[in-house]
């Protein structure tokens, strides 16, 4: 006889008659029961196993706390207990949870069944007037289903053939200037923990999700060694003497540089707002991404090769390294050619 597969797909049974014959059937708890004629690892058997299954969940009244078989939110929950979710980065996690949720409010009782091309194109419409929203919600969605289609828990992926919003052309945070990183220390000088996130920040070049998470742990000879949330790629980051000299007059966490008031850890998310806060004192409106891209154009303009950027920022790929590379070739290329018009 054919294994069981592993994971054996969700209530379904096997059962071994008096006569010694194999049979297999869908059951959900202990409510009644559809048996499946077609054998067993055809795709006669897949077929009925699905329409057991959505007969089933007609029938079913969900236990508190549990959502109803065959629902969307029934399958958003079956989607977190594999690999293809868990193996997605924290940050990708929080992301879409986040579209989850939204997702679920209005549409979470709906069978999947019922789940159509024409509803994924309207959840994406309906995030028209935000385009990286509507981007991220078809993301989602096709993680899902694309998921769901492998697991056999759907006939089709509705997602397929959709196309995604058209983005606005923009160049994303805005970066710092090196007259902004003037007037933010004037504003917070050496001494205060405003002082420490920015330094960490435009010395080490990492996200914040990252940079909330540096601390003495990761520092060993003045380099600093971290895997990124976002990648899951180690980088290494020489500590200067400058940057040493700042954390150790701090004030810092015990075991994270940057801290709130009370000397405790912030979440990406709070500290995001936090800095936001320092920023507007100091008269700045831009984020504590843009002091990444000035990290890395510093490194691009000091003559750092794209592979060293790669390593520097935890990129891969090289695109984004060569985006800062050719603007700092081309700007060496510019003054020099500007020198010689004044010969």
């Amino acid at each position: 006889m054919t294994d069981m597969p592993r994971p054996r797909p969700p209530h379904l049974h096997r059962q071994v008659t008096r006569h010694g014959k194999t049979v297999w059937y869908v059951r959900i708890g202990k409510g009644s029961r559809i048996r499946i004629r077609a054998a067993f690892g055809t795709a006669e058997f897949g077929a009925e196993y699905r329409s057991a299954v959505a007969a089933l969940a007609t029938r079913q009244t969900p236990k508190e706390g549990r959502s109803s078989l065959g629902t969307l939110a029934w399958l958003v929950e079956r989607y977190r207990e594999t690999g293809a979710w868990t193996g997605l980065s924290l940050a990708t996690r929080r992301q879409r949870e986040n579209i989850l949720k939204h997702v679920l409010e209005t549409a979470g009782c709906q069978a999947i069944t019922l789940i159509t091309r024409a509803s994924i194109v309207a959840g994406r419409d309906r995030r028209a007037q935000t385009p990286f929203q509507a981007r991220h919600f078809l993301d989602t969605m096709r993680g899902l289903f694309r998921w769901a289609v492998e697991a056999e828990l759907v006939k089709s992926d509705p997602t397929l053939g959709v196309s995604d919003p058209t983005m606005p052309k923009t160049d994303g945070f805005e970066p710092w200037t090196e007259a902004d990183v003037a007037l933010y220390r004037r504003r917070w000088p050496i001494g205060t923990r405003q002082c420490v996130w920015l330094e960490v920040l435009i010395g080490t070049g990492l996200r914040r999700g990252d940079a909330v998470m540096l601390g003495r742990q990761h520092v060993r000879d003045s380099v600093a060694t971290i895997k990124t949330e976002k990648t899951d790629t180690e980088v290494t980051i020489p500590i200067s003497p400058e940057l040493a000299e700042i954390l150790s007059i701090g004030p810092t966490g015990d075991l994270h540089f940057i801290c709130n008031a009370l000397g405790k850890p912030f979440t990406k998310e709070s500290f995001g707002n936090a800095f936001s806060e320092a920023c507007r004192k100091a008269g700045i409106s831009k984020s504590a991404h843009g002091l990444r891209k000035l990290a890395a154009e510093r490194a691009a303009h000091a003559g750092a090769t794209e592979r060293e950027l790669d390593a520097m920022m935890g990129w891969t790929g090289g695109r984004m390294a060569a985006h800062y590379t050719r603007g700092a070739d081309r700007r060496r290329l510019a003054l020099a050619g500007a020198s010689k018009l004044r010969k």
